[in-house]
């Protein structure tokens, strides 16, 4: 499929080699002090990277979709590996059950409610508010805009709360790490899953009749095989991690080849073995953080340390990327369905999917509330409109006609949501905060 956002302009190709290495300089440069003015104005910090690379938005990258996409497949894997080795489940004992619930309950609630919600109000390319089944969006394409969206971003929370840290009850924080980190794979499961079930056979939408039952039925067998093969493939390449760090890191300069190679060699196998490598990725980082090691200055811990410039890293160069490739005049057409969308993920999606769960909760309502406003996208949401754009096609019910459009309107929709969810969520967050007054209480 050809870019949908992607500015028509000259090549960089035509800039000296020089030159493009001096730009990207600046450029890096100017992410480190956006970020740090972001800070200190209360919002997250990639915000500002996103905002900085859609205001200098240059007409010369001589970068495709499919590029862009790839960069964002190897940011997303270690960011999930990452998010992995994040997810230490001691730190949350006593409410693990809830952290579950929340986080892989919680994205299936919002899911459902936000895609319910963009597939009533939407029109069918996604470029105006037209309520009722009438030229309604169709149903797929709604719950895959919406799959995007499913993702919460800790890192960003943590960040806009860091003002008021003193303030957030300690347990607080780590459940909203720790959704954040299971999250992740659950928002990709279900965005496979959703792929899956409103797939027309080879690619043709609109089956008929019986053929609807085998096509679900295929959808669901692929989402098994994905999902099964990812567990396997991360499970085994936990406890192969675990033996490289034993045997063969010898020093913690090493852990950075450990990490990247493991990522990588682990996505690559499960996907050719049938299962989803994100899934994989997340599993043996998700093992790893749970393991004992034989040198306790070489361990799942030093592996975060190490990696942790890379995801910082991966997750600008997605946000960055973002910006500089997005066409600003393709967001106006989507702007209507991007605003209704931020408000009833907000206001309603979010909400009502912690508001399910509260009776397994061990926080009481003012938490429960913080926790409520604390769903801020990040960088999976972004990465994933840019799978969403050649899964459209696929999907039954996609007219032809429309596809180019609703490609463009979909992908431009998830970019809204996040920028204006990060801005007022971002914004919003610390004052909420102080006039909940909640009482920190530590862990024991």
């Amino acid at each position: 499929m050809t870019p949908l956002l992607l500015a028509q302009a000259p090549s960089l190709a035509t800039v000296p080699l020089e030159g493009q290495v001096l730009f990207i300089g600046i450029l890096f440069l100017g992410t480190l002090a956006i970020s740090r003015f972001s800070i200190q104005v209360g919002i997250p910090a990639i915000l500002g990277v996103l905002v900085l690379g859609l205001a200098i938005n240059i007409h010369v990258l001589d970068v495709t979709h499919q590029q862009a996409e790839s960069l964002h497949v190897l940011s997303l894997a270690l960011l999930l590996f990452y998010a992995g080795l994040k997810t230490d489940l001691k730190a949350i004992r006593g409410f693990l059950d809830y952290g579950l619930a929340l986080a892989v309950g919680g994205v299936g609630v919002a899911t459902l409610l936000l895609g319910g919600l963009i597939w009533l109000l939407s029109s069918s390319a996604g470029n105006s508010i037209a309520p009722g089944f009438n030229n309604a969006m169709p149903l797929g394409a709604a719950l895959l805009i919406a799959a995007c969206l499913g993702s919460t971003d800790a890192g960003a929370t943590i960040s806009v709360l860091s003002a008021v840290r003193r303030q957030v009850p300690e347990r607080l924080q780590h459940l909203l790490e720790f959704e954040s980190a299971v999250n992740d794979p659950a928002a990709l499961l279900l965005f496979s899953l959703v792929i899956g079930l409103f797939s027309g056979s080879s690619g043709e939408p609109g089956l008929q009749g019986g053929s609807e039952t085998a096509v679900l039925l295929n959808g669901l067998r692929n989402f098994v095989q994905q999902v099964g093969g990812g567990l396997i493939v991360g499970a085994l390449f936990g406890y192969v991690a675990r033996f490289v760090i034993n045997q063969l890191a010898r020093d913690r300069s090493q852990l950075l080849i450990v990490a990247m190679s493991i990522t990588f060699i682990d996505y690559g196998c499960s996907h050719f073995l049938g299962g989803s490598g994100f899934i994989a990725v997340y599993i043996t980082g998700l093992i790893m953080a749970n393991m004992s090691y034989r040198n306790a200055e070489i361990n799942h811990e030093s592996i975060q340390h190490v990696l942790l410039p890379f995801n910082t890293m991966a997750e600008i160069c997605i946000f960055l990327m973002f910006g500089l490739l997005v066409n600003p005049l393709s967001l106006l057409p989507a702007l209507p369905v991007g605003l209704i969308t931020a408000a009833a993920l907000m206001l309603v999606a979010r909400p009502l999917s912690v508001l399910i769960f509260q009776p397994l909760s061990p926080f009481n309502a003012r938490e429960s509330l913080l926790i409520s406003w604390c769903g801020l996208r990040g960088a999976v949401p972004l990465a994933l409109s840019y799978r969403a754009v050649d899964q459209l096609s696929q999907l039954q019910g996609v007219a032809a006609e429309t596809l180019t459009a609703l490609a463009q309107n979909g992908q431009s929709t998830v970019f809204i949501v996040v920028l204006i969810n990060l801005l007022v969520q971002g914004l919003s967050l610390p004052q909420l905060c102080r006039h909940l007054q909640l009482v920190p209480v530590a862990i024991p």
